[in-house]
């Protein structure tokens, strides 16, 4: 403390460090050397701190000079000081001495009137139980005389103003009553209130037992003023629910047995529902006068209100849940799905309808969190219901989704009932036939699981060999068609399926059969945005608004069944490929049906060519009404180019044949040196080779004029083009030998 309170001599504004600095606790030499370098050079720093140094000293000298006199006095003014301080110790000691006799007697004093603070609160304790054990009997004694008086007033009173005058007795009673309660709670444990207990249970046995007759009179008379008075009385004694289970008992229970009656349930066809309006109608008929005076009606009057009860959800909805369960336990039973809907939909309206009959938002939260009404809500078993929805849909599209692809009915817009029962089971899903609120979570999964096994069939069919549709057996097949002349886009049964022998083992189906699954999976992702409009008002109408959530899962379940299409496509096109090049191969034997045959030169395609495009034309004409323009266009494209590379190879080697087979003639006739003109020819006309040059050439125009009249462009198929340019050399070659 002294080392900061030392005021050092102020140094030239110029010096490298901070004079303070020095008189910090944790001066630290090194640190201070170490943080100088990092701004000037050591010589710098020395020359500083000389600088300084001097100051110090400078001024420690004229420190001494100023007060030299006090620094030589400073050891004669000591001397007999320490006489003076034994002088002072005996007084100092007697002091102390003093001081803490004074403390202990303080002490002392404090510790009595602690003692006798404490008695003094004990004895208030004990005054109080007193007092309150003389409230006690001085409440019985009270209530006994009123009980007494009262009984025998009522012999003389006039039998019109008996029950007012009982009500207003029974009032002072109450809250007499109520202080009583009060008190004897305070005195618990008391030997004296022991020996009054039984004289307080009678009072309150007769207290409840005219408040119980009082009520019911009001009741059955249907005095608003001994309504009133009763229930003020309840409230005043804290026995409002006494007066709701009573009014439970009595009223509501009577006619709740009377109108649930499972044989009249069962034996009419809406006995339900009106046993469901029965129970409505018992508020505004029974309820009226309650409502009224406890503020449950619009037309109470705030002055005479008795707050506090609520009959409807106290008294009211728990005996109907009682009767509900009690007398007709088959409501609850899910065994049979359809009645299960029909029921819990009944049943839910009659709770919305029973909630609009309470009188504000608040009795609607009491109803909601009354225990009652959790157990009838509980006793509906909405997982055994939806189990067994779940077992009829999985069960009835899993047999769809067969080996044996069958049709789907007439009438539906799907080709394949797989299809056709993957939308009906989602339509079927959120029907108001078996859509419930609080399974739309379930359903909802249910849905995007009908959709990803329909994604898994398709990549299931989509990998069967395919056969001939004439080989078929099943009578419910779409080898049947939908049209009389439905047949395989392969016309011949020589194409066989061409898989492989792992492949053997999968169930084969048609051409007409896959053309189907790619025209249902087309139809069923156009309409996977349907699903969305159809799910909304569901989900609206349970508070649920995060429709982008649903829309991106639908979009996800979509996009799953679109990775499907590539291969669907690429199936149909190798299918119709290979049905017409199974005939365009046929143009390997036009030189043998020309080639030492004598035949007339050709002047129109060979049949062959119409058997390769009879493919096409069927996928163009019979499934119109089917698959989408586009998709025919596509698939009839890109099979062409297939088939047109195809043919060009075949094309090409059949006129390289002939080239060879011309050239070596020529060389043989060159080595016989013979006079003939035409080693295969007939009387200087064309050569068979030219009329196989020919030949080709009218099948490859006629082939491309078809093509055209399919309304496709030939410039669009790969190969065409050289096929064309094939044939012209071919044409002309034998165009210029015969000319």
């Amino acid at each position: 403390m002294e080392a900061k309170k030392m005021n050092l001599p102020r140094g030239p504004e110029n010096l490298c460090f901070d004079k303070d600095e020095f008189m910090k606790p944790d001066f630290d030499v090194d640190y201070f050397v170490s943080d100088c370098r990092k701004r000037v050079q050591l010589e710098e720093l020395r020359e500083d701190l000389e600088l300084y140094y001097k100051l110090l000293k400078t001024a420690m000298v004229e420190l001494i000079n100023k007060d030299y006199a006090d620094f030589v006095n400073l050891s004669t003014n000591l001397v007999g000081m320490d006489k003076a301080l034994n002088q002072l110790s005996v007084p100092l000691g007697q002091l102390r001495e003093e001081v803490m006799s004074l403390k202990s007697c303080v002490s002392e004093g404090i510790q009595a009137v602690d003692d006798r603070m404490t008695k003094q609160e004990d004895i208030r304790r004990k005054k109080m139980c007193v007092l309150r054990l003389i409230h006690v009997i001085q409440s019985v004694e009270k209530i006994e005389k009123i009980l007494h008086s009262q009984g025998s007033k009522e012999l003389s009173s006039l039998e019109g103003n008996s029950s007012l005058l009982t009500g207003q007795v029974l009032e002072r009673i109450a809250t007499e009553f109520n202080q009583l309660q009060f008190h004897a709670v305070q005195s618990k444990g008391m030997p004296l209130l022991d020996k009054v207990r039984p004289r307080i249970a009678g009072i309150t046995a007769m207290l409840q037992q005219s408040l119980e007759g009082l009520l019911l009179e009001g009741l059955q008379t249907s005095n608003v003023d001994i309504i009133r008075h009763c229930l003020r009385t309840y409230a005043t004694i804290d026995k409002t629910r006494d007066a709701e289970a009573l009014v439970g008992q009595v009223l509501v229970k009577p006619y709740v047995d009377e109108v649930v009656v499972e044989q009249y349930v069962q034996s009419h066809p809406n006995g339900l529902q009106s046993m469901y309006n029965r129970l409505l109608e018992f508020v505004p008929h029974h309820c009226r006068l309650l409502r009224e005076v406890t503020g449950g009606a619009i037309s109470s009057e705030k002055a005479d209100i008795v707050p506090g009860y609520d009959f409807l959800v106290n008294s009211v909805w728990p005996e109907i849940v009682h009767g509900l369960e009690e007398k007709l336990p088959s409501l609850f039973n899910p065994g049979n799905p359809d009645v299960f809907h029909e029921k819990y939909t009944t049943s839910m309206d009659f709770v919305r309808k029973f909630e609009r009959q309470c009188g504000s938002q608040a009795s609607v939260k009491r109803l909601r969190a009354h225990p009652s009404y959790h157990s009838f809500n509980n006793k509906w078993n909405l997982p055994v219901y939806f189990q067994i929805r779940f077992r009829e849909i999985a069960g009835a599209l899993e047999e769809a989704l067969s080996d044996t692809l069958e049709e789907a009915p007439d009438g539906s817009s799907y080709c394949l009932l797989a299809t056709h029962m993957v939308w009906t089971s989602l339509l079927k899903c959120w029907s108001d036939q078996m859509f419930l609120p609080l399974l739309a979570h379930r359903l909802w999964k249910l849905s995007l699981q009908i959709l990803a096994r329909y994604s898994v069939f398709i990549g299931e069919v989509s990998v069967r060999p395919i056969s001939s549709e004439n080989t078929k057996e099943s009578k419910k097949s779409v080898s049947a068609g939908r049209k009389e002349s439905s047949v395989s886009l392969s016309p011949s049964e020589e194409q066989g399926n061409g898989s492989s022998p792992e492949s053997q083992t999968l169930p084969s189906l048609s051409s007409t059969q896959l053309v189907y699954v790619a025209a249902d999976l087309d139809k069923l992702q156009d309409q996977i945005p349907d699903i969305l409009e159809m799910i909304k008002p569901k989900l609206e109408m349970i508070g649920f608004k995060n429709m982008s959530c649903i829309a991106g899962a639908l979009e996800d379940s979509k996009t799953s069944l679109s990775a499907c299409v590539p291969t669907l496509n690429n199936r149909i096109i190798q299918d119709l490929s290979e049905s017409s090049f199974t005939y365009l191969k046929s143009a390997l034997e036009v030189p043998r049906l020309y080639r030492r045959t004598n035949k007339e030169v050709p002047t129109k395609a060979s049949p062959y060519v119409d058997s390769a495009l009879k493919p096409f034309y069927r996928l163009q004409n019979e499934y119109k009404g089917t698959l989408k323009q586009p998709m025919i266009h596509q698939w009839l494209e890109s099979a062409l180019s297939e088939s047109t590379q195809k043919y060009y190879e075949t094309v090409s080697d059949v006129l390289s044949s002939v080239k060879k087979m011309e050239e070596s003639l020529k060389r043989l006739k060159q080595a016989r040196r013979t006079a003939t003109s035409n080693p295969v020819g007939t009387n200087g006309g064309m050569s068979d080779d030219n009329k196989i040059r020919l030949q080709l050439a009218l099948d490859v125009e006629y082939y491309g004029e078809q093509i055209q009249k399919m309304g496709l462009e030939t410039s669009n198929l790969k190969g065409f083009s050289a096929l064309t340019e094939l044939i012209l050399t071919a044409r002309d070659q034998a165009t210029a030998e015969q000319s």
